[in-house]
Parts: C-alpha cells; sequence; structure tokens
C-alpha cells in the first residue's frame, strides 16, 4: 500500500471567518481508499496528492504557509467515510477536504463537509449526486451523463454495435448511474438493448449472468464497474465462448485489471480522464516528475486527478486570499481554465468540471490512447 505521507501539527482551526489558522501550515484534510477492495484506486489518488503538495509546498506554500495533508483510510467500506471525515473536520481542524475516487464513499462524506462550511473536492467521483449535496462541494472531474454519453456514442460510431447487453454493479452508486446514462445515450442513437443483468459488488462467480447475457447474443457488453470484479467478469465471459468486445467507464483503470482478467481483456474499451501517452507538455512534465518520485512508476488518472485536486485547491485559497471556507467555496466555484493535467477545469454552475474524456483501448496487455471527446 502507499505509504501515508502526512505530518501532523498541533494547532487548532480558527474561529474567526477572516483568520489564518494559527502556526506555520494550512491543514487539509484527504480520506480514500488505501486498502481494501478498491485500494489502488486510493492509492494512485493519494500519490498524485502528495505529489502537487510537495510541489507547492516547494515553490513557497500558499499564503506564506506550507500546507500539511493529514490523510486518512477509509478500508473501502461503507461507513469508514463518514468517520474519518468527522475526526479531520472535528479533532484536526482541517480547512478543506480532498476525496474521494468512489462515488458512494464521496456521497457519504459531502453532507459532513456542507454541514460544517468545509470546502471538498473529489478527484474522481462521477455520479451527479455528489455535488449535488450542496455548495461546498466539488469536483475536477467529469460526471456519467457525460461519460455514459461518450461510450453510447463511442460503442455506436466507432465499435459499430447495434445492440449491447448491460452488467452493473447494483451495490454502487457510480455503476448504476454510469449505467442509466449509457443506456439513454445508446437507446437515443438507435441502439438496443438485448439484455440486462446486474451483480454486487464482492461477488466472485458471474456465470448466471453471463449465460443469459450469452444466450441473448448482443454485440457488446457494457461493464460499468470497478476493476475488482471486471477482470474476473471478462475472464468468465471468455471461458463461456463470450467473444464480443467490453467495455465500460472510468472504474476499469487500475494497474490490477491486467493481472486479474489477463488476455480475457484484449480489445476491450473504457473511457477515463488521462492518458500518459498525451504529448502535451504538462501531462509529460507531470509523467516525469511523478516517475521520479515513485520509482519510475508511470501514474494512471487518479494519480492525475489526486494532483489536479490539490493543485486546485491551492490555486483557490491563493485567489481567495484566505482559508476560510465561505471564500474557498467561492473561489472554487469562480474556476475558469484551470491548466491541470488531465485537461482545463471550469466550474459549471452545478460544481462540475466541464472537460474531454479520453477512450483507451486494452493491447498486447497495456492501455493504449484510442481518443479523446470534447464535452
Amino acid at each position: 500500500m502507499a505509504a501515508l505521507l502526512v505530518s501532523f501539527t498541533g494547532c487548532k482551526k480558527s474561529s474567526g471567518p477572516e483568520m489564518q489558522p494559527a502556526g506555520d501550515t494550512i491543514k487539509v484534510g484527504e480520506f480514500a481508499s488505501l486498502t481494501g477492495s478498491e485500494a489502488t484506486f486510493g492509492q494512485s489518488s493519494h500519490k498524485g496528492t502528495v505529489l502537487a503538495v510537495e510541489a507547492i509546498n516547494a515553490a513557497g506554500g500558499v499564503l506564506g504557509k506550507k500546507i500539511d495533508l493529514l490523510t486518512e483510510d477509509n478500508q473501502s467500506q461503507a461507513g469508514q467515510s463518514s468517520t474519518v471525515v468527522r475526526k479531520l473536520i472535528s479533532s484536526d481542524g482541517v480547512v478543506a477536504i480532498l476525496g474521494e475516487v468512489a462515488s458512494s464513499r464521496s456521497m457519504e462524506a459531502a453532507p459532513i463537509c456542507q454541514e460544517n462550511k468545509i470546502p471538498m473536492i473529489s478527484p474522481s467521483s462521477t455520479n451527479p449526486k455528489v455535488t449535488e449535496t450542496g455548495d461546498y462541494i466539488f469536483r475536477v472531474c467529469f460526471i456519467d451523463p457525460f461519460q455514459g454519453t461518450v461510450m453510447a456514442n463511442f460503442s455506436r460510431k466507432t465499435l459499430k454495435l447495434n445492440t449491447v447487453a448491460v452488467l452493473p454493479d447494483v451495490k454502487s452508486d457510480y455503476s448504476m448511474g454510469l449505467a442509466k446514462f449509457f443506456k439513454e445515450g445508446f437507446l437515443a442513437d438507435g441502439g438496443k438493448i438485448v439484455a440486462e443483468e446486474n451483480y454486487s459488488g464482492g461477488d466472485k462467480d458471474f456465470n448466471a449472468q453471463l449465460t443469459a447475457i450469452k444466450a441473448a447474443n448482443p454485440d457488446g457488453i457494457f461493464v460499468p464497474g470497478y476493476y475488482t470484479e471486471v477482470g474476473l467478469i471478462a475472464m468468465q465471459a471468455r471461458q463461456l465462448g463470450i467473444t464480443v468486445p467490453m467495455f465500460g467507464g472510468d472504474g476499469w483503470e487500475s494497474s490490477a485489471l491486467i493481472p486479474i482478467g489477463g488476455k480475457a481483456l484484449e480489445g476491450d474499451y473504457f473511457s477515463t480522464h488521462f492518458s500518459p501517452q498525451d504529448s502535451s507538455p504538462a501531462v509529460q512534465n507531470f509523467v516525469k516528475d511523478y516517475q521520479a518520485k515513485y520509482n519510475g512508476e508511470t501514474p494512471d488518472a487518479m494519480a492525475a486527478l489526486g494532483y489536479d485536486s490539490a493543485m486546485m485547491l491551492a490555486d483557490a485559497m491563493k485567489r481567495a486570499g484566505s482559508t476560510d471556507g465561505a471564500k474557498i467555496r467561492d473561489a472554487l466555484a469562480a474556476e475558469v481554465n484551470f491548466p491541470g493535467v488531465t485537461g482545463n477545469i471550469t466550474m459549471d454552475a452545478s460544481r462540475n468540471a466541464s472537460k474531454p474524456a479520453v477512450i483507451l483501448s486494452i493491447t498486447n496487455g497495456v492501455f493504449q490512447y484510442v481518443e479523446t471527446i470534447a464535452p
């Protein structure tokens, strides 16, 4: 698991709206799935966040103070996000919260941040309900209505699919939301859904669902899940003789996906936020810095989004000239064309990032860039 590169100071959160935190640091909280079923998501996001904080501090910090990142592990478990976020706010006195990757866990923490008027920035929770919680909740990623439409268009126009089966995780707000928006887009474009099955996160056996899907004879299968199940689904599908392409969303992107699914994933596709193969100087500089810090490891989308979330928070605090929650909130809401490594970020009226999506294929056992699709 990723090392917890955190430090703790003894100062308490100031109560005056115009006051800066006591001491020499600005305390920022982060909650992430550093262990448990989606640990690669949290570890990548955390690594990107740490890299950003170190860069911010090396450049002089924010408002003359260094950022002190306090990180908590929610263990990928329901109920833990609310516990650790309450601790970060009430005990540690953070002025803002970064996290989470998974939409369900962000939705668990968001009401607590909203109630306490603590700005929260999710790196990559794509379910629309996350920011609907209130005006202190933001994200630096696109949302599922866009991602679902992107994959519907990709499946119709690029893959030339006429019929698909859909296989979401009923336990995941992310998966069910993405399935909904994909189906709406696919049907609107003249496609036909010939089978709808589901599973529950943590399942290991998908043969019953896949047997029903095989009988429906779709041109492709949309699996809007997380890598932990997607790899197993792909393997079991191929074992049943299903040869049509499978495709999904950003929940697929993990260094653990191919070790789980192996050759069964060849020729499949997913949408995401970032490709290290992007030739832009901003992306290549980020990749170089990330590899230098993490022993040659190549950053994925979660790492890039973690980096962007911390950078955008620092930018908002600088523009606000304050660490007061309401002032940070207003500065975040006014963000236009922030130069993130995942693309320029503009906050819309619902505090969602308007930005492009990237399509990757799984080819010869690696993720390969296919195309970028603008909003």
